[in-house]
């Protein structure tokens, strides 16, 4: 089974040449703009184990010598994959971790239960898994009284002195550029103290605390300068959410704005990253600036596109002159004049553009992105949430509806964690009086209806970090399981048996933390493409989240296809990737872009209503301040603007789509 194929779908356009120089003159040539040493790896597990073996030869040669390996940690979802091979190190090679000192870079300040404390975190990702000795694992206080933090910072950095300094430091970074949680305007002579949480940094933790109202109001830190006076800092970032900020830290000026920004002037310190978080430096997304390139259609087309937006110019109207003053005078080499290369690409991203998602019946196919034939299709939609696939391609889903193919949706997880207790209060409220007044002599329901509302009301505690109860799991399960019919039904499926709810078992875990891809999980979907046998499949390549569901449920969905490619059914069926709500593909990836009315876009807004409980209560709604249709809107008229300002046809909003071809 092979659980990983997400990783390896960027790596379509990029040569290696670019992120493995072969010498060091390559190296600096491509690496010009970087202000700090920077290693790009093709996937975050590589990365990963890139930085594990490394900490690991520290570790050995401190025991060479009988010395203390001092590391400080974060948390977060980042080192999780760096924690993992740790871990197997230690257990298949022998990798002891008893001259290993830990300091935990921030604590969460005040708590009201250990459970959501970062060292808890640290513990059941990695310290309770290795033999480290408790006494050598060093964490703030996230319950002391409130005067005893000033001392307890001071304390606290002499601790560290007395350990003989830190080794290594391993960083993260936030989307706002903060390390740990020195968050901008940070000075650089900060040591460890207590800050206020942000409202960004507030939302980031509500993933751990299950609402935004129980994170604590402030974080004790460790300052930047504590970490820049580690003989050793690493800051690794993984997946496209985190592409942005790393191209301003690396490649920008350093500045209190962006605190990782300070990293420039640590003659310690490297950035690792894998290759979606090194999309923006400039070798990998505008290489022609900084070496010759190995052109093709999807390069030529990125460097097309960020001309017209440099020039504020149309494609069709692009001279010789435009392109030899901006680095791309390659390109006149290539094709003889700019017209030529105009010409080019502006058919290459008009035939992008279809009407027809499932393929138009008798109709010239040479130059749309799908099919004529068969028709109609069998599609399967696979989403991993139960409203994915409203928000990132209701329109689409409509339309091939509408145009009379046989269309599956495929609901991955339940997503039952991310309904707050006041909706399950409020539908165990309706059940209860439902209850009443059609089966009064029959008191089970009513009971257990009012089982649950008293539990929610008065018995859970604020922060339990435990598995929610089964009863309350269940009632959570079954009310995005009815929002995602009445969506899918409003879209246009009229057989309920078209709507699949495969309960993937990796999330089903109760709690944030969920499990790793297993064949179960694979199994289940591979049995639902050979019972279909479908013509088109949908699935989500939103790869911002590279160690959350959407990564999960892509692996799952990639896995099975890849054990069934070789089916005779298969080699008729193409595979498309849409993107979630956060992000769309970039112009030089789209291959099929279908436009969307004024008419179908509010259709797919209604269908994101459908889902009431995803709205403004919803728990993960992630650093963004719009609401799902918000955003899904917004992108869609951004994608269509976008094609307008390249001289293509007005449309009101587009949904994107690119081809995953099965790895062979």
């Amino acid at each position: 089974m092979k659980t990983d194929l997400s990783s390896q779908i960027s790596l379509t356009r990029i040569p290696a040449r670019y992120y493995r120089p072969e010498n060091a003159y390559e190296q600096s040539i491509l690496t010009r703009f970087e202000k700090i040493p920077t290693s790009i790896y093709e996937s975050a597990d590589e990365g990963s184990c890139a930085i594990a073996r490394n900490i690991a030869r520290q570790i050995k040669d401190k025991q060479t010598t009988g010395q203390n390996f001092v590391l400080a940690l974060p948390g977060g979802r980042t080192p999780q994959s760096v924690f993992k091979e740790l871990i197997r190190q230690h257990r298949e090679e022998g990798l002891s971790f008893r001259n290993v000192v830990v300091f935990n870079l921030y604590e969460f300040y005040p708590l009201d239960s250990v459970a959501f404390s970062n060292l808890a975190y640290l513990k059941d990702y990695f310290l309770d898994h290795v033999d480290i000795h408790p006494n050598n694992i060093y964490s703030p206080d996230g319950f002391m009284p409130k005067e005893n933090i000033y001392d307890f910072c001071l304390q606290y950095e002499q601790q560290i002195r007395d350990a003989g300094g830190l080794d290594c430091a391993l960083l993260g970074i936030g989307h706002a550029g903060n390390i740990s949680f020195n968050g901008p305007g940070a000075g650089i002579n900060t040591t460890t103290r207590l800050v206020l949480l942000d409202n960004d940094s507030r939302k980031e933790a509500a993933r751990i605390f299950k609402s935004i109202e129980n994170v604590p109001a402030g974080v004790i830190t460790a300052g930047v300068s504590t970490l820049l006076h580690a003989r050793q800092t690493i800051l690794m970032a993984w997946g496209e959410s985190k592409a942005n900020i790393i191209s301003q830290a690396v490649e920008g000026k350093e500045s209190d704005s962006i605190p990782a920004s300070y990293l420039q002037s640590a003659g310690n310190a490297q950035v690792v990253i894998d290759l979606s978080a090194a999309y923006q430096l400039t070798r990998i997304s505008h290489p022609w600036l900084v070496t010759h390139c190995e052109w093709d259609n999807q390069l030529i087309r990125r460097a097309i596109v960020w001309l017209c937006r440099l020039t504020g110019k149309p494609i069709l109207k692009l001279t010789n002159k435009d392109y030899s003053e901006n680095g791309l005078g390659e390109l006149l080499a290539l094709y003889g004049s700019a017209y030529n290369v105009n010409i080019k690409i502006f058919n290459d991203i008009q035939h992008t553009i279809t009407g027809w998602p499932g393929g138009k019946p008798n109709a010239d196919d040479a130059n749309r992105p799908e099919r004529a034939m068969p028709y109609p299709k069998k599609v399967i939609i696979f989403s991993p949430h139960p409203d994915d696939d409203v928000i990132s391609m209701g329109g689409t889903f409509h339309r091939l509806c509408s145009q009379q193919h046989d269309v599956y949706v495929a609901y991955q997880t339940s997503g039952n964690i991310a309904v707050g207790d006041e909706d399950v209060i409020r539908y165990c409220e309706y059940l209860r009086d439902v209850s009443n007044h059609y089966a009064p002599a029959d008191p089970a329901l009513r009971h257990k209806a009012e089982d649950i509302i008293q539990y929610l009301r008065y018995e859970k505690t604020k922060a339990k970090g435990e598995k929610e109860t089964n009863d309350v799991l269940f009632i959570k399960g079954t009310i995005r399981r009815e929002e995602a019919r009445a969506a899918a039904r409003y879209s246009g499926i009229t057989d309920d048996s078209h709507i699949r709810f495969l309960d993937l078992p990796f999330y089903e875990t109760g709690m944030v933390k969920k499990n790793d891809l297993g064949p179960d999980d694979v199994a289940i979907v591979r049995h639902l493409l050979e019972e279909i046998q479908p013509h088109q499949i949908f699935v989500a390549g939103d790869l911002a989240d590279p160690h959350g569901t959407h990564k999960v449920c892509l692996d799952a969905a990639l896995a099975a296809i890849d054990e069934v490619k070789e089916q005779p059914w298969m080699q008729q069926c193409r595979i498309w990737m849409y993107r979630g709500a956060w992000a769309e593909w970039e112009m030089d990836h789209i291959e099929m872009a279908v436009p969307i009315s004024p008419e179908e876009l509010r259709n797919k807004r209604n269908a994101i209503l459908r889902h009431q409980s995803q709205a403004e209560s919803a728990p993960f709604l992630g650093d963004d301040e719009r609401l799902f249709w918000q955003r899904a809107e917004d992108r869609n008229r951004a994608t269509a603007d976008l094609y307008r300002q390249l001289g293509l046809a007005a449309y009101e909003a587009i949904e994107a789509f690119v081809q995953y071809i099965p790895l062979k």
